[in-house]
């Protein structure tokens, strides 16, 4: 049996799971794929892929031209970027793996801090021979804004809660008594972008949410806010969220997502001073990469018994 390990970015998933214990041949790809041709290339021998988040697509095309796969096992226990339908309907099983949110709860407060300490900008400072060179701000007594009251975000707002902040949050379902049980005032959409110092984005990405902070919301927001998106790129309107950088409409943004990755070389958002920039590392924390790979490699233990588990539907 031929195993593909694909977007193994820091080439650890030989070290972090019992891969041995499979009798297999192992293949580790670290490099992301270019295009779905780069992919179908790269992978058309193989029975079993284990993918990595959604760091390589797999719609319903490429599985008809990867005629030898028989299991596709993702990290984590969904996985947007994978047709699941399609895969079933072709013969594959899709399987995922245990997850948690906390580490990118953590991720979300360090960009928070980087933002508002200007954190980059004072190391590179120092790395130069230099000292302070900027005025960060404080977040005791500011409004911390929640863009999506889940798991995630009311994780970020009882972090919130001990820097001493008044927690904010709006989506679309969310309702005041839910809001409350956490601490947290619900608002409407329009005071959330206009009351926060720092709006934290935690919705999944459909089409509801896809483009939901365009230019209309960025306006509403203070000349000293800071906007922190580790959720998915692709629900902040990149062309507006540029252009209230440019000007500095707003004072900084961290970003953990992007609309394409990984971020192209020569995007705008590396040349800017006012955004804290990371490559979607909210996940990537040793024990979270050691609970992905090894339940990855039970996964396909249990499908080589003929008793799959933990089958994405």
């Amino acid at each position: 049996m031929k195993i593909a390990i694909i977007d193994d970015y820091q080439d650890v998933a030989r070290k972090l799971a019992d891969w041995g214990s499979l009798d297999a041949e192992v293949h580790v790809f670290t490099e992301p794929f270019a295009d779905a041709d780069a992919v179908v290339a790269a992978l058309a021998g193989f029975e079993v892929i284990v993918a990595m988040r959604e760091r390589t697509r797999f719609p319903a095309e490429v599985l008809d031209r990867l005629t030898g796969l028989r299991l596709l096992v993702s990290t984590g226990p969904v996985n947007a970027a994978i047709d699941v339908a399609a895969a079933r309907g072709r013969g594959v099983v899709v399987c995922g793996t245990g997850y948690v949110a906390h580490p990118t709860a953590e991720l979300t407060w360090a960009l928070i801090l980087a933002a508002a300490r200007n954190l980059p900008v004072e190391e590179r400072s120092m790395r130069a021979g230099g000292w302070q060179v900027g005025l960060g701000v404080g977040l005791r007594g500011k409004v911390l804004g929640v863009l999506g009251l889940g798991r995630l975000g009311s994780e970020v707002a009882r972090i919130g809660h001990a820097f001493g902040m008044e927690c904010v949050a709006w989506s679309p379902h969310l309702t005041p008594e839910r809001a409350a049980a956490h601490g947290v005032t619900a608002v409407t959409e329009e005071t959330l972008f206009a009351r926060s110092d720092v709006l934290s984005i935690h919705l999944v990405l459909g089409s509801r949410t896809r483009g939901l902070v365009g230019a209309a919301q960025l306006a509403r927001m203070k000349p000293t806010a800071i906007l922190v998106n580790t959720s998915r790129g692709p629900i902040v309107e990149e062309s507006a969220l540029l252009d209230v950088l440019r000007r500095r409409a707003i004072a900084a943004a961290a970003l953990d997502v992007y609309d394409v990755e990984p971020l192209p070389a020569d995007h705008p958002l590396r040349t800017l001073d006012n955004v804290v920039l990371t490559p979607h590392i909210g996940y990537v924390t040793r024990e979270l990469y050691q609970t992905f790979y090894r339940d990855a490699v039970e996964d396909i233990a249990a499908y080589l018994t003929g008793d799959p588990i933990r089958v994405m539907r």
